[in-house]
């Protein structure tokens, strides 16, 4: 067959769909004088908060400091134990250390490779104040379950919602049943700015009050600080996210129109498994996540991919207790069995994945799959 590129991000192609829109917004910042702390930010803040149904929402510098802003916000700091996925990007885990908490690493679900709530239970103790659960390549986390087991113990529950923007559970929105939304604005995010930015949305005001004085030096006002931070969403961040925003329903939805056709292309193939998609839940496909069946065929399979002009990746082949920067002791403990996190970062492949795909590029990825030979 002949070659065809297809590129992994979709970044230039997705800005030139709604050019307009992002240089009027650009255009709106710049001429207002005002870049930090903006009319445009507040717009974005109030746009999102509407979105997402919360009381607030926050913009910051990046997804990490969601989460750890957060954390400080609600009290989580030293002599505190956090739970989350062991098969999650380094920075959730970073954002707990930065508080000064620990990091109880736990299993994954082998099917959905989210947060395993009877992992969860098993790894709570005095210690334990909250729980993180990822809504890891785009697909929520069993939030019902979750809730039930910070109610039963009287925990905090923060989502990092990094990779799942625009999901949502089969009984659930996003929100409902935790404390705080974390989420990232990276470029290669569902919903991406033109560089570093994140947000938090809440219901609770001491939340937003103390978060919105940590992001900028301690302040409530001019020339009053107390202690805080640098972490602002600048307002040429914000105007392009809010020209996105208004798109990213009908992105989503062609995200999972890819994935459909991922799915029913190479479903039977003996050598992978395809994405698990919990029936009800609204799976946004951050990533199209696939994983050899056979953990030692997955560097092969992914030179066979690149070779053949398919930009494939991977997320994540080190699980973070097994990075070098992990810090055994005080800062961290595992908590179990990280059995299925393990498998997941030997066997794991990233399939091309953004709404600007073509149908003839996604064919061209089932075919160049489907013809591989081990």
């Amino acid at each position: 067959m002949a070659e065809v590129k297809v590129p992994f991000y979709g970044h230039v192609k997705q800005y030139l769909s709604i050019k307009k829109e992002i240089d009027a917004n650009i255009e709106k910042v710049l001429m207002s004088g005002s870049y930090v702390q903006g009319p445009m930010l507040k717009q974005f803040e109030a746009e999102l908060a509407k979105y997402a149904g919360a009381k607030y929402a926050i913009g910051v510098g990046n997804g990490t400091d969601a989460l750890w802003l957060s954390f400080m916000a609600m009290g989580i700091g030293e002599g505190d134990e956090v739970i989350t996925n062991a098969n999650t990007f380094f920075a959730t885990a970073e954002a707990i250390w930065i508080a000064g908490a620990t990091a109880v690493l736990v299993d994954c679900d082998e099917n959905t490779r989210c947060i395993d709530p009877k992992a969860i239970r098993k790894a709570v103790t005095k210690r334990t104040k909250a729980i993180v659960p990822v809504h890891l390549y785009g697909q929520c986390a069993p939030m019902d379950e979750i809730r039930k087991i910070a109610d039963e113990f009287g925990l905090l529950v923060i989502e990092d919602n990094a990779q799942g923007i625009d999901g949502a559970g089969k009984n659930f929105k996003q929100g409902e049943l935790s404390d705080v939304v974390c989420t990232s604005f990276i470029i290669q995010k569902n919903l991406g700015c033109f560089g570093d930015g994140g947000a938090l949305w809440t219901n609770h005001q001491y939340v937003n009050d103390t978060v919105r004085k940590l992001r900028n030096h301690g302040s409530a006002a001019r020339d009053h600080h107390s202690f805080g931070f640098n972490s602002r969403l600048d307002d040429l961040q914000a105007g392009v996210l809010s020209a996105k925003l208004k798109h990213i329903t009908a992105w989503t939805d062609r995200r999972i129109e890819i994935a459909a056709k991922y799915d029913k292309g190479l479903k039977g193939l003996k050598f992978i498994t395809i994405p698990c998609h919990r029936p009800g839940y609204r799976h946004v496909y951050h990533l199209y996540e696939i994983e050899t069946v056979n953990a030692a065929d997955r560097d092969v399979l992914l030179k066979y991919l690149n070779d053949n002009g398919i930009d494939a990746k991977t997320h994540y082949s080190i699980p973070i207790h097994k990075q070098e920067g992990f810090p055994w002791g005080k800062s961290a403990r595992i908590a179990g069995s990280l059995a299925n996190a393990e498998k997941n970062a030997a066997s794991c492949i990233s399939l091309p994945m953004f709404p600007e795909l073509t149908d003839a590029e996604v064919q061209y990825v089932i075919d160049v799959l489907k013809a591989w030979k081990k």
